[in-house]
């Protein structure tokens, strides 16, 4: 990288409090049979540039690593020459990167096992890994300066990737990476939810993240945050929902209506979600279009209460539910714990110590909870029964993103790349 230029410094200030989010995509299944699978993990090193490749189950044992920046020098000496990417690339660095390049956000396996598809925040892109070979199979820029959260379709043969410096999000066929449609958003898209028949798709924006207006009082400059749902067929707007008026009508003036990770019940009739700035999560009727219950989970006396020291304006980032829907887990980011929590009577369970947990998942054979510890280079299990932690496995630097995928039987890392 070349050294800080003094003529991009202004242009620098400007999008500095532009950035946020991160997310990944998938590829499409051969018409041929595919090969035996293996049910796996994916770990995305953010810093790293790399994804690591562990058990999904059981003592979540590494079985390889995939370089997902294998064309890094090429997309520098492009940023390079471009003064305005180049602006971007720094503003991401220093303000959403904590002072390094976001290299993956998000990742999922193509149907068919053969290859990964990463969402890479810092290249504003998304791009589709051979596993075997390690090299590139395609590549789409998304609109804007920054690539950010995906999800992949029920079916595996789409991938919805939000473009958070553009207000909207690409989905992509996941085997060939071409375009399928795509639909606006609010400020800042982040975190996508398909619906479990793939008739819908569920954004959430959550503004900006990365200015120090965080007293309640400048709430108003966060930008338009809501929830934008579409047809996943046409891409049209079914539905838009803005949290600050159901919030506002149970006394939760003072909460931010920014809807971060979220996970539904598995009857879709609730989501669960968490907002910037709140040690907890709520609950959202889907049918009646309100909030039903607030859960506040406790603070660390360790953590400061300046909210301008806090990542992203996170507090908890992170939540799962187990697969009956009976048990949610959620990670206390800034808190440093997680904590498994009882659905029906919302008493959480014991505060399982996690250094910056930054992501919650469920283990392929749905008995844990499978948190990322950002500050401890780490992924750690939760027993769902218990609440207690099972195990532990190092991964890269700054896993964040842990999803479920597949790869075939006898895979142990790409051959090259």
């Amino acid at each position: 990288m070349p050294a800080f230029r003094p003529r991009y410094l202004l242009a620098l200030t400007t999008v500095l409090a532009l950035t946020t989010g991160g997310t990944a995509t998938a590829v499409s299944a051969q018409d041929s049979p595919s090969a035996a699978l293996r049910e796996v993990m994916f770990v995305g090193n953010n810093w790293d540039g790399t994804a690591d490749v562990i058990e999904s189950s059981g003592d979540f044992a590494r079985i390889g690593r995939v370089n997902v920046i294998p064309d890094k020098a090429e997309r520098l000496a492009e940023i390079d020459a471009d003064p305005i990417k180049w602006i971007y690339f720094t503003a991401i660095r220093n303000s959403v990167g904590e002072g390094h390049d976001q290299f993956v956000d998000d990742m999922y396996s193509t149907p068919d096992g053969r290859s990964m598809v990463v969402s890479r925040p810092s290249f504003a892109d998304v791009v589709s890994i051979d596993l075997t070979t390690g090299r590139i199979n395609w590549r789409f820029p998304v609109a804007g300066y920054r690539a950010d959260h995906m999800a992949v379709s029920p079916d595996g043969t789409r991938v919805a990737v939000s473009a958070s410096t553009a207000g909207k999000v690409h989905v992509l066929d996941i085997g060939t990476g071409k375009e399928l449609g795509s639909f606006a958003t609010g400020d800042k898209p982040h975190e996508n939810i398909f619906t479990k028949d793939g008739k819908y798709i569920w954004n959430m924006a959550i503004g900006d993240v990365t200015t120090s207006l965080d007293d309640p009082a400048w709430d108003w400059t966060k930008g338009d945050r809501h929830i934008t749902v579409v047809d996943a067929a046409t891409f049209k707007q079914v539905k838009v929902i803005d949290m600050r008026s159901r919030l506002d009508a149970i006394g939760l003036k003072d909460f931010s209506d920014a809807v971060r990770p979220a996970v539904f019940s598995p009857d879709e009739s609730r989501l669960y979600f968490q907002v910037s700035f709140f040690n907890g999560f709520l609950e959202y009727d889907v049918a009646a279009d309100r909030i039903t219950r607030v859960k506040t989970l406790p603070k660390n006396p360790a953590t400061s209460e300046d909210r301008t020291t806090w990542v992203n304006d996170s507090r908890h980032h992170g939540i799962s539910m187990n697969p009956s829907g009976t048990k949610l887990c959620v990670a206390g980011t800034m808190d440093d714990y997680a904590t498994v929590v009882d659905r029906a009577t919302l008493q959480q369970g014991p505060l399982v110590t996690a250094a910056k947990p930054y992501w919650a998942t469920v283990s392929g054979d749905g008995k844990d909870c499978v948190i990322s510890e950002s500050g401890a280079d780490k992924v750690t299990a939760i027993d769902f029964t218990t609440g207690e932690k099972t195990a532990s496995v190092p991964v890269g630097d700054h896993p964040q993103r842990v999803r479920l995928a597949h790869v075939p039987a006898d895979w142990t890392g790409p051959s090259a790349g």
